[in-house]
């Protein structure tokens, strides 16, 4: 017998109770024997006896109806299903526990069940299921531990199915500067803050990278680095050589007028261990 079958059986079943708890019902309430005369009542038992409200079947029709949406539904979306009860849960559920917590049958429907055992966000140890995440982190000291394994840093999103409080123990290391957490123009991501890194470097350092000049002739580039034992990338002697050879123009490096960068408010400082490079804008800062 079909699903669909034994919920019209059960809805006929339904209106005959309904029918028979309405006549015992209303058999109650009508007058009362004669012994029950040549007994006094209490009067706090009379007011509270009320007759009981009938019994509704309605929940377990809905459950039923439930059951039945789920089972037919496409195998993508049962497995959606049981990937966020065990995300929410973060416990290991049987195939039989599973279908109680949301009627999704996986012993009925072997599509299901072998999706689910080979899919990448549940483990399967044989006999139950278990929600599995992209790093196995359990807490706020892993989960430093595991950052300060990624010097060039580990992508948020990668770490927000770990636990369900992952975000708050992300910004609770910030706000220690235990770690960075910086974003780019897509997602957030969470660098290790190695505090041996963390040098003072001499002014007249700064002075000589900034005064060093850069040669607009690239060949003078390549020359400089093969000065120093460097192989430069390009060859730009052998490429206007190449171009002598058949009549291509050579093109000849355009001087460009430097345009001084004003910074002001609105400009995103990301060179803030340079604190002199925004001498301007304290000033004008000042000024207004």
């Amino acid at each position: 017998m079909s699903l669909k079958e034994q919920l019209d059986n059960f809805k006929k079943q339904q209106v005959k109770c309904q029918t028979t708890l309405s006549n015992i019902a209303s058999s109650r309430a009508g007058p009362s024997s004669s012994s029950s005369l040549s007994r006094p009542v209490p009067a706090a038992a009379i007011s509270h006896n009320k007759p009981s409200a009938p019994v509704k079947f309605s929940s377990d029709t809905e459950r039923l109806q439930l059951i039945n949406n789920v089972r037919k539904a496409p195998v993508g979306a049962q497995i959606k299903r049981v990937i966020s009860l065990l995300f929410e849960t973060r416990q290991a559920f049987t195939p039989e526990q599973i279908n109680e917590r949301c009627y999704v049958d996986m012993h009925a429907n072997k599509a299901v069940f072998d999706s689910m055992r080979k899919n990448p966000k549940a483990h399967y140890d044989g006999r139950r299921f278990s929600y599995k995440a992209e790093h196995n982190v359990n807490d706020k000291s892993e989960l430093l531990s595991l950052i300060n394994k990624y010097p060039d840093g580990i992508a948020a999103n990668d770490l927000k199915d770990a636990y369900p409080n992952v975000t708050e123990d992300l910004q609770a290391l910030k706000a220690s500067e235990d770690i960075w957490l910086l974003s780019n123009s897509q997602e957030d991501i969470a660098y290790p803050n190695d505090f041996k890194c963390e040098i003072t470097v001499d002014d007249d350092f700064k002075s000589l990278f900034r005064d060093t000049e850069v040669p607009s002739d690239f060949l003078e580039v390549e020359k400089e680095l093969k000065k120093y034992g460097l192989k430069p990338v390009t060859d730009t002697a052998a490429r206007r050589a190449a171009e002598q050879k058949y009549g291509i123009p050579i093109s000849q490096p355009k001087h460009k007028k430097k345009r001084k960068q004003e910074i002001t408010k609105r400009t995103k400082l990301t060179n803030a261990h340079l604190p002199e490079l925004f001498q301007s804008l304290n000033a004008s800062s000042s000024r207004n």
